[in-house]
């Protein structure tokens, strides 16, 4: 792992400020090689200013267990070993006295984080020493072909929708045509609603900057490895290069490709597997567009919130699985209270949900709700020609293309495909 010292980030700060970025986009000919010019050389600067350090780690370890408990244990089965009693009995009170103040001080930190509000490390920790809720184990031998299957079986439905995510489309107004000379999929029809002041989006530094400082460091990176820690780290250097890319991005309606590539981990939904469909895929993409998709978020959010259902809970703030279950209650007993009457319920379950969403069918809709042209051919643009890998331990699968679906763990997914449906 990384150790990000005070003298690491000061060195990747300096790298970046004396960086010359103009060069990037002059050597460039597209905003896909920019993009990923860009990435590349931030990854690589990371990979130079910042050490790593290799650590050695056991499955029964405690959360409390020291590098300083670990040499105590050791001394104590050397002396053991040894044969002098006087010798061991020191070493062995040596171990208890250093057990006690381990705990000790790992029981202050989980006050602390109490203290500081922190619930993520309280549960962390909690999970860890009670064993609560522990992950089911994957198989231990991974072949490539069964990544291979894996990665297949989860593009299946590419096939079902091939001619409708594929199909010629009107070609849109030459404002917003695409730098690589594919058509994006809704013509220039929206209503005038869509063209109202406000209704474009435009991103400043100031927002970019702040959503770097906001980044999870304990997160992976994505396809492009840029880490969390790196853009939280030079969040005041990297925001203006990365404002630049995100509104040349929505200004040609092209999402980079660098940005839609895919790494999929199979999660396994129940301890003992017994097909392809028991393990959940969960998209590891780009930490850089994850926090684009932010910014597109909050704006698609405040162009059709007006036009979601009152009864949609779901991917929705400040609403639950509970208000949903209150309501429907409360309308069962409602309609109860009259003499004679009865109730039926039905419950349905999309199966694979967001790998269903056909990208040429969501844009009709997103126009119809007056989203702006523009946005709509973006969201194509960031739905299709997608690629992606599966990963099982160190095995890597080929890699495919996708036109269907919004990969799971991606920040749009959720109100594109409640726009969907």
């Amino acid at each position: 792992m990384k150790k990000w010292t005070s003298e690491a980030k000061q060195q990747l700060q300096d790298c970046f400020d004396t960086t010359d970025w103009s060069v990037f986009e002059e050597a460039a000919s597209n905003i896909h090689e920019l993009t990923d010019t860009v990435t590349s050389y931030i990854s690589f600067c990371e990979d130079a200013c910042v050490p790593t350090k290799t650590f050695r780690t056991f499955p029964n370890n405690k959360p409390w267990f020291t590098p300083k408990l670990r040499h105590a244990r050791q001394a104590k089965e050397d002396a053991h070993r040894s044969g002098d009693r006087a010798l061991y009995r020191k070493a062995r009170n040596a171990l208890t006295r250093e057990i006690r103040v381990a705990k000790r001080l790992y029981s202050e930190k989980l006050k602390s984080s109490f203290s500081a509000n922190d619930s993520s490390s309280v549960w962390r920790g909690l999970q860890e020493i009670t064993g609560y809720k522990k992950r089911p184990t994957p198989p231990t031998e991974v072949s490539k072909a069964l990544a291979d299957e894996l990665n297949t079986f989860y593009c299946r439905f590419e096939k079902d929708h091939l001619t409708l995510a594929t199909s010629p489309v009107s070609p849109p107004d030459s404002s917003c045509s695409s730098i690589n000379g594919t058509l994006p999929p809704i013509a220039d029809t929206a209503s005038p609603s869509s063209s109202t002041p406000g209704s474009q989006l435009e991103i400043n530094v100031g927002e970019v900057c702040r959503l770097f400082q906001r980044l999870k460091t304990r997160k992976a990176p994505g396809p492009d490895g840029v880490s969390p820690s790196c853009l939280r780290v030079c969040a005041e250097q990297l925001a203006p290069i990365f404002t630049q890319l995100f509104n040349k991005s929505l200004e040609l309606s092209e999402v980079p490709t660098c940005f839609k590539r895919s790494t999929i981990i199979p999660v396994p939904k129940k301890p003992t597997i017994t097909g392809l469909n028991d393990y959940r895929p969960v998209a590891l993409t780009s930490v850089v567009m994850k926090s684009f998709e932010r910014l597109v978020l909050n704006h698609l959010k405040t162009l059709t919130n007006s036009r979601l259902d009152p009864l949609q809970f779901a991917y929705r703030a400040n609403r639950s699985v509970d208000d949903a279950v209150n309501l429907g209650l409360h309308y069962i007993l409602q309609h109860l209270d009259r003499p004679g009457t009865y109730a039926r319920m039905l419950f349905v379950d999309f199966s694979s949900a967001f790998n269903t969403i056909v990208p040429h069918t969501l844009c009709s809709k997103l126009s119809q709700l007056s989203v702006p042209t523009d946005l709509c051919n973006w969201i194509y643009s960031f739905l299709t020609n997608r690629s992606q890998q599966v990963r099982m331990g160190h095995v890597t699968s080929d890699t495919r293309h996708t036109n269907t679906g919004a990969p799971q763990g991606c920040v749009l997914s959720p109100l594109l495909f409640s726009l969907y449906t």
